[in-house]
């Protein structure tokens, strides 16, 4: 099998060859420069070669193509044309990392540093308007600045938390032309596509940490007290994103065609490490309509297998997931509350593609011996493996303080269940 046939069979819950893994196929599969750095360096050796930095507000580094090949990684992730910074991955310019990690950032990748020594970074890499992201000193990434002007409850308008949606531009075609031709054409492997504009009430984009001044409502506690508050304003937000998101898919669905095999549609957490984040009747309320719309959307013109991010404790949410018709969940938090694997998989595992739970990466992977991290991994593909339904990715991105032997560990039983 090609890494495409595997991917395609394990969606389609056909036993491939061997399971499909991911690394970096897109903002939520990653691993971070400084880890990728050193697991580059073990693997291919050429110590002078610096990681690329293409998604900087976690930091991930860019998986490229000769380390893809060395890990046999089936998945090739098609991302947005800009960064949650609002610039693109061009022009790029070296850059030291807090622990001395050597990488390459995007020429509009401009940081300043505040009397703390922490970094401070900019939308569109303009540092003549206020900061929009903060890393504290030491630290791996950015958190998210707020810049919330005071709410005026009477002139609260819907329009001002739409300022960051809009139709495609001709440059956004011709970029996704362009990528779709290398990706499909220049490789055998399957192809993730990152929906822009689906992730309703996703809140690392509540901030807008790409917007210069943003309006509206972009505190992330006001976003979420408005959930219940404003229920009314925040449905009509998703109705207008919805409507664009939807003009979006019908442009891009015959430009890309069957060479995409899955779209990352949503990133918006609805579980904690014990229980739900937001309740099954906000769920249906608020979020379904519209992850329903783009659902039906996709599966009524596509082959694509849409893929839905929600970390924690969602097990009471999955059957309300595959009723809205999602068909991959990630990350699988088997950590959390109520999410064992056995269990999620004997009774889910008919209607999902899990797409991570490989390896915990709050504990067994960061802090973990080799060995357990080798056992760790080899029961999860055991379990989530039989009968396909599965990509193999840890739980999350690979942070950046996780010890290489760890990620080598988890590489070697990888290879060791092929």
């Amino acid at each position: 099998m090609t890494s495409r046939d595997r991917l395609q069979a394990a969606l389609n819950h056909q036993e491939p060859d061997r399971v499909p893994m991911d690394l970096g196929g897109c903002a939520v599969t990653g691993i971070h420069a400084a880890a990728l750095s050193r697991l580059r360096r073990a693997v291919l050796g050429n110590p002078d070669y610096r990681v690329k930095v293409i998604e900087p507000y976690q930091m991930l580094g860019e998986v490229d193509a000769e380390l893809r090949d060395a890990l046999d990684i089936d998945v090739v992730g098609l991302m947005p044309r800009k960064t949650l910074f609002g610039f693109e991955n061009a022009g790029w310019k070296p850059f030291t990392l807090f622990d001395g990690t050597e990488a390459l950032v995007p020429g509009a990748f401009n940081v300043t540093q505040d009397e703390k020594g922490d970094l401070l970074i900019y939308p569109e890499g303009d540092t003549l308007v206020p900061p929009s992201g903060r890393m504290p000193r030491g630290g791996y990434f950015f958190d998210s600045i707020i810049r919330q002007p005071p709410l005026d409850e009477a002139r609260l308008d819907v329009a001002d938390n739409l300022e960051e949606f809009g139709l495609f531009s001709a440059e956004d075609i011709r970029y996704y032309e362009q990528q779709i031709q290398e990706l499909y054409d220049g490789t055998d492997r399957g192809i993730l596509l990152t929906m822009p504009g689906t992730g309703f009430g996703d809140i690392a984009l509540v901030p807008a940490p790409w917007v210069k001044h943003p309006r509206g409502i972009r505190d992330v506690e006001e976003w979420y007290v408005s959930t219940v508050t404003r229920r009314d304003y925040v449905y009509r937000v998703f109705e207008k994103q919805c409507e664009i998101a939807l003009q979006n898919l019908e442009v891009l669905i015959p430009l890309l065609g069957d060479r995409v095999q899955a779209v990352f549609l949503t990133g918006t957490d609805f579980g904690t490490q014990r229980g739900l984040f937001s309740s099954r009747k906000a769920y249906r309320d608020l979020f379904k309509p519209f992850h329903t719309q783009v659902n039906n959307l996709v599966h009524q013109k596509t082959h694509w297998k849409t893929f839905i991010h929600s970390c924690g404790s969602v097990v009471e949410l999955i059957p309300e997931f595959i009723e809205a018709g999602f068909d991959i969940l990630n990350p699988v938090q088997c950590s959390a509350a109520g999410m064992d694997a056995r269990t999620l998989k004997r009774e889910f595992g008919r209607y999902l593609t899990f797409w991570g739970g490989g390896v915990d990466t709050q504990k067994t992977l960061p802090f973990g011996t080799p060995e357990e991290v080798y056992r760790e991994v080899r029961e999860r593909i055991e379990i989530f493996g039989e009968g396909g339904g599965f990509v193999f990715d840890t739980i999350h991105n690979i942070q950046g303080n996780t010890p290489v032997e760890n990620v080598l560990a988890l590489l070697r039983a990888i290879r060791d269940a092929r």
